[in-house]
């Protein structure tokens, strides 16, 4: 069965809190392929939190962080 090209972008992604980067190949090495019997591309990015930055995360930059949550949490209600 031949498919054909689309123009649609047909993407999707999981968020995993693992301990290291070789934990989270595993993970990806269970994902399912989305297209069976054809090549797929999977992308592993590191997604940071404000504790990652420790002492660089200063007392302003930490209430501009909650102001942030704050508004994304009151935009979702």
């Amino acid at each position: 069965m031949a498919r054909s090209p689309t123009k649609e972008l047909i993407a999707g992604f999981w968020l995993w809190q693992v301990s290291s980067k070789e934990e989270a190949i595993e993970w990806v090495k269970r994902c399912p392929n989305p297209f069976p019997g054809m090549e797929a591309e999977i992308e592993i990015r590191q997604v940071y939190e404000a504790e990652d930055f420790g002492p660089a995360l200063t007392p302003e930059l930490q209430a501009q962080e909650e102001r942030t949550r704050t508004q994304a949490a009151a935009n979702q209600a």
